[in-house]
């Protein structure tokens, strides 16, 4: 994912909920949307969510659900977890700039946007470049996606919070979304080359104004970007919950987070990634092979006591379907997927400094071995800064977790939006963000 979605999602696979979430956001009262500066300092935006209903989230990384009461009062939820948290929110009338946030005022920050489209690979992409007002050269990121359906034109919160602290924004639909043209795909060639001409618009409308310029992304976007900055010069990457190992690999670790941090043994482990391994046969096959073995392993394995928590990255989609459903989904889910993609030679090839966010609790694209691999590169001497905050999952979120093991959002991590700031300002990190363990070059 590119930006932060807090259901369930995946680096690599989701479930076509795209559409809906569109026509609920675009139900919302959007003449709210935006991002605030209140008199205390804080800077909260207010980005569209479900049907009638807003997400608030500040800079800090707090966050919560609004809907409005019987009365017409907008009530505010903790997190993700629909529990009012006491936080009180008013607007002025639509086409106003006011707010009051917790009893505190304060005024939308004027930005400067603009919409354009842009041609790559004979489609026709839509975008938006978001700036500071002025005339001060500063850092622009262009905004890679995940995987994720969801058009980036809607759901972006960060093409307003960034320009709000002083870095502009290019945002753009991805190929097959919103207001783009084309098929969904996750080619990754295809869509880094989608990155460039993105970059070159982006480029070319900031014109003048433009100090640094580089990608930010989250999830598939950690296998995007650096093919992006190999193809055209950038001045730096940011990969958010991204990896350096392939798709399969993916998969596996996530069995294996999973699975061993419900205590289950190492045997146990191993016989859920074998279930694991037939259902990627399936998918690698395009539908078309290996449902003998993957029944013969679920009849198996099914009354085994960790069974019930097999998930992985994409694994979970395919248990309870049988071979008839399973080679029905092959169209719905034919997205040129790169599964055995090693990002590593490109990784090796890069000099343009890089950014990489991993959470240590993330189950959809687990960061042990990403973050092995990225060391061991930063002991080579090459550009290379992780940024690991070991309680947070996909997302860069923290959670709770409920008896059934199940995760609910309850902010994003500190420090972590600061942090994008400050690497697309100047290429480094400075002093602490929130609980972060950060490794660079000397």
């Amino acid at each position: 994912m590119s930006q932060p979605m807090h259901s369930r999602t995946h680096a690599t696979v989701f479930l076509f909920l795209g559409a809906a979430a569109l026509a609920r956001a675009q139900q919302a009262p959007d003449c709210y949307i935006g991002s605030y500066r209140l008199t205390n300092g804080t800077l909260v935006d207010i980005a569209p969510e479900e049907k009638d209903t807003l997400r608030w989230t500040t800079f800090d990384g707090r966050t919560g659900g609004l809907y409005q009461s019987a009365g017409g009062k907008w009530v505010s939820t903790f997190g993700e977890t629909g529990r009012p948290d006491g936080k009180t929110l008013a607007f002025s009338d639509c086409g106003g700039n006011g707010i009051q946030f917790d009893g505190v005022p304060g005024q939308r920050v004027p930005l400067v946007v603009k919409d354009t489209t842009f041609e790559s690979h004979s489609v026709m992409l839509a975008g938006r470049l978001v700036m500071p007002e002025g005339n001060d050269k500063v850092p622009v990121v262009v905004m890679i996606h995940g995987s994720d359906p969801t058009p980036a034109l809607t759901s972006f919160f960060l093409q307003r919070m960034l320009p709000a602290v002083g870095v502009g924004a290019f945002v753009f639909d991805k190929r097959g979304t919103g207001k783009s043209g084309g098929k969904y795909t996750q080619d990754y060639s295809i869509l880094a080359d989608d990155g460039v001409a993105a970059m070159r618009v982006a480029r070319r409308m900031a014109g003048p104004r433009v100090g640094r310029i580089g990608y930010q992304g989250g999830s598939q976007a950690g296998w995007v970007e650096p093919l992006a900055a190999n193809r055209a010069p950038v001045d730096f990457v940011i990969v958010c919950y991204g990896l350096a190992v392939n798709v399969i690999d993916e998969d596996q670790e996530s069995v294996d987070l999973q699975l061993r941090e419900r205590g289950y043994s190492a045997d146990e482990i191993a016989a859920g990634q074998s279930v694991a391994r037939a259902a990627e046969n399936i998918w690698t096959s395009n539908f078309t092979k290996g449902f003998g073995q993957f029944d013969s392993l679920r009849a198996k394995y099914r009354q085994a006591r960790w069974y019930k928590h097999l998930e992985g990255d994409y694994t979970w989609l395919f248990l309870p379907r049988s071979e008839k459903e399973l080679r029905a989904m092959a169209p719905q889910f034919d997205w040129q997927v790169p599964f055995y993609y090693d990002p590593m030679p490109v990784l090796r090839s890069n000099t343009v400094p890089q950014l990489w966010i991993l959470g240590g609790e993330d189950y959809q694209a687990p960061s042990a071995e990403t973050r092995r691999r990225l060391d061991t590169l930063v002991a080579q001497g090459r550009p290379f800064t992780i940024a690991y905050y070991p309680h947070a999952e996909h997302g860069m979120t923290l959670f709770e977790t409920v008896k059934d093991g199940s995760r609910t959002m309850t902010q994003y991590a500190p420090g972590y939006f600061k942090m994008i700031r400050d690497f697309a300002v100047d290429g480094r990190l400075h002093g602490a963000y929130g609980d972060a363990q950060v490794t660079a070059r000397q």
